[in-house]
């Protein structure tokens, strides 16, 4: 008992200490070894072998993916391209549809891969104007980026590169477009709700006479809270606002080659994953220096991997003229993928400790109970929770899967549940809790937003915690009743 008060005291610190702007870096291993001290175990033996081992092992498998990602991220923003496809689904869909072209826009970027900082920046000067023109509340521009690209993009999409749709991979042995059909469903429900609420909430704004409001439109001076959040995707808020003002104005590209990475990013995933790789002669895997693995355990993330390449080469292809600094953009994109993933990659060290201890096996036969006879259950429910403790999707799956993976997947195989099931409900599972107020993606948007918790965080919870819960459940009713479709 003595062992499992550690644990919860050490997950209680990471979560107040995370909250109130400390590194997590410094904060993963530090609670990680509290843990260990309450259990009586051997601290340095924990540190070297068992959180460094996981963390170092984690950047192992993931690196490139963060790498690439934030490269094409990066390069989209510089390229204009971002703005381009915001401005051009505006053109397309009229003005009077303000929220759903936000939506629009922030889904296909994240979908195509762009991180969500990078969206939030460049979406939120658009989503401010058409808010202006059509006199819709600003306390809703939140909310409404959010659910673009907090949610059915980053979660329940077959195919989202995703770090989230990434992570169950190796555990599972899967692909990024495991269960389709389940993942289709909640992307559905994500959105359709999420648009009708947004909707209603503008309607009832309208009827009460509530219009924009008075607020300062330029993006917020930055304070000290928005610069540690922003850090974390390489950006320096304050150099980026004195950027907007005095950097040049170039001509966007056109909506087509905008848009164009991020379709090259999808369609070669989906013949990377499906066709190309597994025509390949991998026998080469099975040899120890190779990690003696099968091509389904790295399927997934070689696919990903190769689209992001090529998506790269195609954007700055179309994008030669634009890109101002190519060397510039690919170095503050290289360096912006750096403290994402050693957080991750802490998270998951710090995890892989608590499982060590004895006082874990109390915290699984707790947990694993939780679904009854239904593993789906259990792993949604671990990872929702994690998640929400640790303010991190990413951080949460990681954790769980880390530290149960393979006893969810032994489940799963004796009740005859598929692993693409299992990768897809732990997709989900990882959009809901992980957007409570503590969320870094949460504070920063509200502080690009240039608004508070108390203003808007009501209908943000609502896009992106309550409805992806709620899609969550029926997903796992669907994959129950009717298995991986």
């Amino acid at each position: 008992m003595i062992g499992l008060l550690g644990v919860l005291l050490a997950l209680g610190l990471l979560i107040f200490l995370a909250y109130r702007g400390v590194s997590v870096l410094l904060l993963a291993p530090l609670c990680a070894l509290l843990a260990a001290l309450f259990a009586g175990a051997p601290l340095l033996g924990l540190y070297t072998q068992v959180f460094m081992g996981s963390a170092g092992s984690f950047i192992i498998s993931f690196f490139p993916l963060f790498l690439l990602g934030a490269i094409f991220g990066r390069l989209m923003d510089d390229s204009g391209s971002a703005k381009a496809i915001a401005q051009g689904l505006v053109a397309q869909l009229g003005g009077g549809q303000a929220i759903l072209a936000v939506v629009l826009a922030c889904a296909i970027l994240t979908y195509g891969g762009v991180s969500l900082f990078v969206v939030a920046f460049a979406i939120y000067p658009i989503a401010a104007s058409l808010f202006r023109d059509q006199d819709i509340p600003k306390r809703l521009i939140p909310a409404t980026i959010a659910l673009g690209a907090f949610t059915f993009t980053m979660t329940a999409l077959p195919g989202t590169p995703a770090i989230q749709n990434a992570i169950p991979m190796p555990f599972f042995g899967t692909t990024p477009f495991a269960a389709p059909g389940i993942g289709i469903l909640a992307a559905l429900i994500m959105f359709g709700a999420g648009q009708w609420w947004l909707m209603r909430r503008a309607a009832a704004a309208r009827a009460l006479g509530e219009g924009y409001g008075v607020h300062p439109d330029a993006l917020p001076t930055a304070n000290k809270a928005m610069r540690e959040r922003a850090a974390g995707e390489g950006y320096d808020v304050a150099d980026l606002v004195c950027a907007k003002e005095t950097t040049p104005k170039r001509p966007l590209p056109s909506f087509l080659v905008a848009v164009l990475p991020i379709v090259v990013v999808i369609v070669a995933n989906l013949l990377f994953s499906t066709f190309i790789i597994p025509s390949w002669d991998v026998a080469f895997l099975a040899e120890p220096q190779f990690g003696a693995v099968g091509l389904s355990s790295v399927l997934g993330v070689w696919s990903i991997i190769l689209a992001l390449s090529v998506a790269i080469l195609v954007l700055i292809a179309t994008n030669w003229a634009r890109l101002v600094s190519l060397t510039r953009s690919l170095d503050d994109g290289a360096n912006a993928s750096v403290l994402p993933i050693f957080n991750t990659a802490s998270l998951v060290g710090f995890g892989a400790v608590v499982a060590a201890l004895p006082a874990f096996e109390i915290v699984r036969v707790g947990v694993l109970g939780l679904g009854g006879e239904n593993p789906l259950v259990s792993l949604a429910i671990a990872v929702n929770i994690l998640a929400g403790i640790t303010g991190s999707a990413s951080g949460g799956m990681s954790i769980a899967l880390s530290t149960l993976g393979s006893t969810y997947l032994e489940m799963a195989t004796a009740a005859g549940i598929a692993p693409e099931v299992l990768h897809r409900i732990t997709a989900i599972a990882t959009g809901g809790l992980d957007s409570l107020p503590h969320n870094g993606a949460v504070v920063t948007l509200l502080a690009i937003c240039g608004l508070t918790h108390r203003q808007s965080y009501g209908d943000l919870a609502m896009v992106a915690v309550v409805f992806p819960i709620g899609a969550l459940v029926v997903a796992i009713v669907a994959a129950s009743l009717f298995g991986a479709f």
